[in-house]
């Protein structure tokens, strides 16, 4: 499990996550000490902004790998009180698209040239993954992400974008009209942990929700130099 900063809160005696962690705060005088590379990027970030904290990092996670950043993206993409479900791997869209600006059609290829979007196979995320350091291993997900690669299991994604079975949208049209993916998914270069980003208004004196028809209508409307508004372009 990985810890998150607030989480260092905890008792010294109790650990954090089951045992598996082990900074806290602890008694006048004492030293906080990492059980895991994860706690000691947290321990030093603490001590940077508290410099009376004494801390102590055993030699075996005193390594700068897995990153600060890996640790706590991973742990906020399975964060259960943030919006979105949960996912099967704590996939974080910040740290990849936003952190290391992978482009999307790299994951999910040949989006643009197909109606349907394309999910990461186990292979794609394991190009990336099978030439890091071993080291990364500590994040659960890693792990969970090359246990499937072994055992030859494709990854249960939960859908979160889902229109009904008699809409037919085509990613590919859309793509080629030069519109954005976070038109429609939101700011997901921003998102840990992703999830249906609300986008509500009244239109016409009616409530216009995300991915509801009058949603897709108003803005087949603002387009209406490419985007046609005949009901069987969607519905046939």
């Amino acid at each position: 499990m990985i810890i998150a900063p607030v989480a260092l809160a905890a008792s010294a005696s109790e650990g954090v996550g089951g045992g598996e962690e082990h900074a806290a705060t602890a008694p006048t005088g004492e030293s906080l000490v990492a059980g895991s590379v994860c706690e000691a990027h947290e321990l030093r970030f603490q001590q940077a902004e508290d410099p009376s904290l004494h801390i102590e990092i055993p030699p075996e996670f005193a390594g700068q790998w897995p990153s600060r950043a890996a640790c706590e993206s991973a742990q906020l993409a399975w964060d259960a009180e943030a919006p979105g479900p949960m996912q099967p791997i704590p996939f974080s869209h910040k740290h990849h698209a936003g952190d290391f600006q992978i482009d999307c059609q790299y994951c999910h290829s040949n989006t643009s040239e197909a109606p349907a979007a394309g999910v990461p196979s186990v292979e794609v995320c394991m190009g990336c993954h099978a030439q890091f350091p071993a080291a990364y291993d500590e994040i659960e997900g890693i792990r969970i992400l090359k246990q499937h690669w072994e055992e030859k299991k494709p990854i249960e994604w939960e859908q979160i974008h889902r229109l009904p079975e008699y809409v037919q949208f085509k990613h590919n049209r859309h793509f080629q009209a030069g519109v954005e993916c976070q038109s429609c998914h939101g700011p997901v270069e921003k998102l840990d942990k992703l999830h249906l980003v609300p986008d509500g208004h009244w239109k016409y004196g009616v409530p216009v929700k995300k991915l509801e028809m009058g949603w897709c209508v108003e803005c087949h409307r603002q387009n209406d130099n490419q985007a046609s508004l005949d009901c069987l372009t969607c519905h046939y």
